[in-house]
C-alpha cells in the first residue's frame, strides 16, 4: 500500500491499491476512537465505498479493536423513506455494521422518517442540541468527533444537492430536500456538518477526481467547495480519483 501525505486543505491520503482502501481507513479509525477520551460522536454518509468500511468495521476482526461501548453514531443525510427501504442509509448501515458490531442501540440515532420531511427534521434538530448541549454552536467546541462525508461527481455532499435552497440554509442544523434527488431527502446543514473534530472524505474512481480538486481548492460553485470545516479535514483517496493538478 502507498498512502501520499499532502498539506493542502486537509491531509491526503492516496491508497493506491484499492483493496487497501477500507483497511487503510479502518485502521485509522480505530486509533481515532481508541485515543479519544469519552464518547466518540460519529456522523455517517451512505454510499458504495462507506459501505465497504462499514463492513470491514463490522468484521470479527474489528469487534474488540474498537472501543465500541464509546462510539455514538449519527448520520449526515438519509433519503425520506423507511428505515427498511433498500434506498435507505440505516438499512445499508444497519446490515453492515449496526448487524455485527458490539455498538449499545441507545447510542445509534438514525435520521427518523415518520410524519412529514419537515417534522422529521426539527425532530432530529432537537436531538442534536440535546446532545451537543446548546442550540448556538461554539467554535471551540464540536458537534462530532469524526464526520464522514462522501462526494458526488457533481459536488455534492451528504444532500447539500446543487442548486437547492438548503445551500443558503444557516439557521437551521437539519433541513429537508424536496427537490433535487428521485427522492424527499433530509440532510445536515452547513453550520451542523462543519461542527467536526475530524471531516474525513471518503471518495474513489476517476469519475469523481475534478470535484475532489474544485472541493479541495475551495470552489464555492459546487456544495462541497462551499464547506468549511472548523476542526481537521483528511482525504481519504484511491489513486484513480486523485487529482493530477490539486490547486
Amino acid at each position: 500500500m502507498t498512502v501520499q501525505k499532502v498539506a493542502i486543505r486537509g491531509r491526503v491520503d492516496i491508497v493506491a491499491n484499492h483493496k487497501d482502501f477500507a483497511p487503510h481507513v479502518a485502521n485509522w479509525f480505530a486509533d481515532v476512537v481508541n485515543t479519544t477520551n469519552g464518547p466518540v460522536r460519529v456522523a455517517l454518509s451512505g454510499g458504495s465505498t462507506p459501505r465497504d468500511l462499514y463492513s470491514l468495521l463490522g468484521s470479527i476482526d474489528y469487534r474488540t479493536r474498537l472501543a465500541w461501548d464509546r462510539v455514538h453514531l449519527f448520520w449526515s443525510d438519509e433519503r425520506f423513506v423507511a428505515h427498511d427501504d433498500p434506498q435507505s442509509n440505516y438499512r445499508m448501515v444497519r446490515e453492515t455494521l449496526l448487524a455485527n458490531a458490539p455498538i449499545p442501540s441507545h447510542q445509534v440515532h438514525p435520521i427518523p422518517v415518520v410524519g412529514d420531511a419537515n417534522e422529521a427534521a426539527r425532530v432530529y434538530q432537537s436531538l442534536l442540541q440535546r446532545v451537543y448541549g446548546s442550540e448556538i454552536f461554539d467554535p471551540g467546541r464540536y458537534l462530532f468527533d469524526v464526520n464522514f462525508l462522501g462526494l458526488g461527481m457533481d459536488g455534492h455532499t451528504a444532500s447539500l444537492l446543487p442548486g437547492q435552497p438548503v445551500l443558503r440554509e444557516r439557521a437551521r442544523w437539519v433541513a429537508p430536500v424536496v427537490h433535487g434527488a428521485a427522492n424527499v431527502r433530509i440532510t445536515l446543514t452547513y453550520p451542523s456538518l462543519e461542527s467536526s473534530r475530524i471531516t474525513a472524505f471518503l471518495v474513489t474512481g476517476a469519475e469523481k477526481a475534478d470535484a475532489v480538486r474544485r472541493t479541495r481548492a475551495g470552489d464555492a460553485m459546487i456544495p462541497a467547495g462551499a464547506l468549511s470545516p472548523k476542526g481537521d479535514v483528511i482525504w481519504f483517496l484511491d489513486a484513480a480519483a486523485a487529482p493530477v493538478h490539486d490547486a
